[in-house]
């Protein structure tokens, strides 16, 4: 049985989505953190850490299509606090059509410091990352918490998935605490959320 036109149309912006990953995923596969947007529960789990009732900007580093992006506004972020940190212009456009109260940046995330340095008005309430962190080496991982916590308010998460079974950063750093959701098993692949707070 055919769906209904309405369902039809819900169903094609993911599927466009989901065509836009895979191109750019053959085109530079290191630098997608996965070959399709993040699952809807999994975007959930992450946007879960956010705290909606502050007015402080909410940094999301690699937001693709807007997996994560549409699960924040959902949960309650309202878009103006939203700063979109993307390096494919064809995404930055596509995220400035869907979120036109966002501020989209198009940068590196790698390079946190020197892409945010005149963006932010204020310290960041949450850092949401959905980069490709264990295709890097440990101290560019180490480089991007690093200035991921220079962004934020004291405590304030640095939110980050990864399918690896292993945390993507480790877990002794100093004087930050980490936590971990349980492993979302209905996400393709199955991933886990960390969390990362500067004490």
């Amino acid at each position: 049985m055919p769906l209904p036109s309405s369902a039809r149309a819900l169903k094609k912006p993911r599927l466009d989505d989901e065509v836009r990953f895979l191109r750019s995923w053959i085109e530079k596969p290191l630098h997608m953190g996965a070959v399709m947007p993040s699952g809807k529960l999994l975007a959930r789990t992450m946007a879960h850490y956010v705290d909606v009732n502050s007015d402080s900007p909410v940094v999301e580093l690699g937001p693709g299509t807007g997996a994560i992006t549409s699960a924040l506004v959902e949960r309650g972020v309202d878009q103006k606090r939203l700063v979109l940190v993307e390096y494919n212009p064809g995404f930055c456009a596509l995220l400035r059509d869907r979120y036109p109260q966002a501020k989209v940046v198009q940068g590196d995330a790698y390079r946190l410091r020197d892409t945010l340095w005149n963006v932010l008005s204020a310290p960041a309430s949450a850092v949401v990352s959905g980069l490709p962190l264990v295709t890097k080496p440990m101290l560019t991982r180490l480089r991007l918490i690093r200035d991921a916590f220079t962004a934020l308010a004291p405590g304030a998460p640095f939110v980050q998935f990864t399918y690896a079974v292993v945390p993507p950063i480790p877990k002794s750093l100093p004087g930050v605490s980490t936590e971990a959701s349980e492993r979302i098993w209905m996400n393709l692949p199955p991933a886990r959320v960390w969390v990362y707070r500067k004490d």
